[in-house]
């Protein structure tokens, strides 16, 4: 079973996530990316602000996590932005095999 971590990034909107999901799946970098809404709440410049974003939640395989954010940074428009990756620790074998599967690159 290859090792799988989940990679989250946040966005300020629709474009954004669009621009970033589409690429990393169809770049084979994700096998998955989930966008979800959420409302932020963090220290930025000195100020707390909050801000209405949409959260990225990316599957991938853990040999393919630097190349995920590479391109995330690459990507998005934020000066500073949130990446973290996770390592999964189990999971439905099934469903594990298919992002593996789905992030290998065409031959």
């Amino acid at each position: 079973m290859t090792e799988c971590v989940v990679i989250t990034t946040s966005v300020a909107g629709r474009e954004d996530a669009h621009r970033v999901a589409g690429a990393l799946v169809e770049e084979r970098l994700a096998a998955c990316v989930q966008v979800s809404a959420i409302e932020s709440h963090y220290r930025w410049a000195g100020e707390v602000e909050q801000a209405s974003e949409l959260l990225l939640t990316i599957k991938t395989s853990a040999e393919r996590a630097l190349a995920v954010q590479a391109r995330i940074l690459a990507l998005h428009s934020y000066a500073v932005p949130e990446v973290l990756v996770t390592p999964v620790i189990g999971g439905a074998a099934d469903y594990l095999d298919w992002i593996a599967e789905q992030v290998r690159p065409a031959s």
